[in-house]
C-alpha cells in the first residue's frame, strides 16, 4: 500500500467482492444507489427542508452494502492492518449530508459516512466517532471516497458491531466552501451535528445507540476528537454521553511543538510534511482570519502566486500539491513570516489558538493517546504536551508510544486496530 501524507488508498481501483455484484461504489449523496433488495430507487433519509435544526438530516444515500466476508475482504485490500481482529458482522455505509453551522454560526451543510452493522431490530449499539486526518481535496473524504479514512474507519467499527460515524469537517466532501483547516470549534461542531444525524439514520434502520459514544480521530482528527469529547463532556447534547476518548498522532499544541518542530533547523519531521501543513493552514488562517493581506507577506516567490489555489478544495495533495511545492519551509516562508511564527502574537496568536487548547479540560472518561515518538509529521510532542494538560485539569490519560521506528501513517495502522481492542475492554 502506498504510503501517502493523508489519505488511505486501496490497491486496486473499485471493489469487486465476491458473491454477488460490485455494491461498493464512490458515488455523490444525491446519485444512484441500491435499496435493500439490491435493485433502485435509492434509500434516503430527509429532514424537513425548512427546519434550521442542528444535526438534520438532509440526505441519506446508501453507498455500501457487505456481508461480514465482503467486508473483510474490502477492508483487507485498503490495508492489511485492518484486517485483524478479525471483522464479524456485515455492513451498510451511507453517505450523509446534514445540517450544521459555520465558525461563525452561520447555517450551512456537511457530510459524513454512517456505517451500521448488520443486526437485529430494535438493538442498541455503541456509537464511535472517527476523526479523520488532514485532507487537501474534498472528494478524498469519506462521503465520496471507497478508500477515504473516515469510510474505512466507520466500515472498521460496524464490522466489529459498533455504528462506525466519521464527519467530513466543513468544507470537504459534499459540504460548500473552503474547509476551516486546524480550527477546532467548527470540528468539534460539524462532528457534534454529524453524532445527531447518525442517531436519525441509525434509528431509520432499526438501530438504537447507546448513551455512551467513544470518541477517537487521527492526526488533525486527534484535535477534532478531544474537542468534540469536552462538548460532549459539557452536556452539549443531553442524549449523547461522552464515553471514552482515544487519538491517535494529533497536532495539539502548534504554538509550542507543531511548529517549533517544523521551523527548527535540526528537526526530525520531514522537511516536505511540513511544507504541505504549513502551507494548508497559512491559507486557512488567510480565509478564516484575514492573517495577510498579500500571499508575498507570507510565501516566497514563486509560491506566493501558486499556492492559495493549490488548497482550493480541488486538488489532490499527492499528485497535485506535493509537486509544486518547496522541500523545505526556508524556501516555502518569507524570513518575516517564519520570525512571525516563532513568536506569534495578534491576529496569528488568534488564528493558533483556533486549533490549541482541546486538551485543556477533565475528562471523566478513560482516556489514551497513541502517537509514535519517530514520527515524520506530527512532533511526538504534541501526544506530550496534551497528557500534561490533562493531568494538570486531574485526568489520568494513558500514553502509549509506538516508538523510534513509528512513522505517521503507521501509528494510524496500529492505532484504530488498537482502539477496537481497547474499546471492548473499557466502559
Amino acid at each position: 500500500m502506498k504510503n501517502s501524507i493523508v489519505r488511505l488508498r486501496s490497491r486496486r481501483a473499485g471493489v469487486a467482492l465476491a458473491g454477488g455484484a460490485v455494491v461498493l461504489t464512490t458515488v455523490p449523496a444525491a446519485a444512484f444507489a441500491l435499496d435493500d433488495s439490491g435493485s433502485a430507487p435509492a434509500r434516503h433519509v430527509s429532514g424537513d427542508a425548512a427546519a434550521p435544526g442542528r444535526g438534520t438530516v438532509v440526505s441519506a444515500t446508501r453507498v455500501a452494502h457487505m456481508t461480514g466476508a465482503q467486508t473483510g475482504a474490502y477492508l483487507k485490500d485498503i490495508d492489511d492492518a485492518f484486517a485483524s481482529p478479525r471483522p464479524r458482522n456485515g455492513v451498510d455505509a451511507y453517505s450523509v449530508v446534514y445540517r450544521t453551522i459555520t465558525p461563525t454560526g452561520r447555517p450551512t451543510t456537511a457530510s459524513g459516512i454512517v456505517a451500521l452493522p448488520a443486526t437485529a431490530p430494535g438493538t442498541a449499539v455503541r456509537a464511535v466517532s472517527f476523526a479523520h486526518g488532514t485532507l487537501a481535496s474534498r472528494k478524498d473524504a469519506g462521503a465520496t471516497a471507497e478508500d477515504g479514512q473516515g469510510r474505512v474507519a466507520a466500515v472498521y467499527y460496524a464490522a466489529a458491531g459498533y455504528a462506525g460515524v466519521a464527519p467530513d469537517y466543513l468544507g470537504l466532501g459534499l459540504g460548500p466552501g473552503p474547509h476551516p483547516y486546524m480550527h477546532s470549534a467548527s470540528e468539534a461542531s460539524a462532528s457534534l451535528d454529524m453524532l445527531r444525524a447518525a442517531r436519525t439514520v441509525a434509528g431509520s434502520h432499526g438501530v438504537r445507540f447507546q448513551p455512551r459514544v467513544a470518541v477517537t480521530g487521527f492526526s488533525q482528527g486527534g484535535v477534532a476528537a478531544m474537542a468534540l469529547g469536552r462538548e460532549l463532556g459539557r452536556g452539549a447534547d443531553p442524549s449523547l454521553r461522552l464515553g471514552p476518548i482515544a487519538s491517535v498522532s494529533g497536532p495539539f499544541d502548534l504554538r509550542r511543538a507543531q511548529l517549533p518542530a517544523s521551523l527548527s533547523p535540526t528537526t526530525t519531521l520531514a522537511p516536505k510534511a511540513s511544507v504541505f501543513y504549513l502551507s494548508y493552514v497559512t491559507v486557512a488562517w488567510k480565509h478564516g482570519f484575514g492573517l495577510y493581506r498579500s500571499p508575498s507577506e507570507v510565501f516566497n516567490a514563486p509560491y506566493d502566486s501558486i499556492v492559495e489555489g493549490l488548497f482550493d478544495g480541488s486538488k489532490n495533495e499527492a499528485t497535485e500539491i506535493l509537486p509544486k511545492l518547496p522541500d523545505t519551509p526556508e524556501q516555502l516562508l518569507t524570513p518575516a513570516y517564519r520570525k512571525r511564527l516563532a513568536r506569534p502574537s495578534g491576529t496569528l496568536l488568534k488564528a493558533i489558538r483556533s486549533s490549541d487548547g482541546t486538551c485543556d479540560w477533565r475528562p471523566d472518561v478513560p482516556v489514551r493517546l497513541f502517537a509514535g515518538s519517530g514520527d515524520e509529521q506530527v512532533a511526538y510532542a504534541n501526544t506530550l504536551s496534551c497528557a500534561r494538560a490533562l493531568r494538570a485539569h486531574g485526568a489520568r490519560p494513558q500514553v502509549v508510544d509506538y516508538g523510534p521506528e513509528s512513522r505517521h501513517m503507521g501509528s494510524l495502522r496500529r492505532g484504530v486496530p488498537d482502539i477496537l481492542r481497547w474499546l471492548r475492554r473499557t466502559r
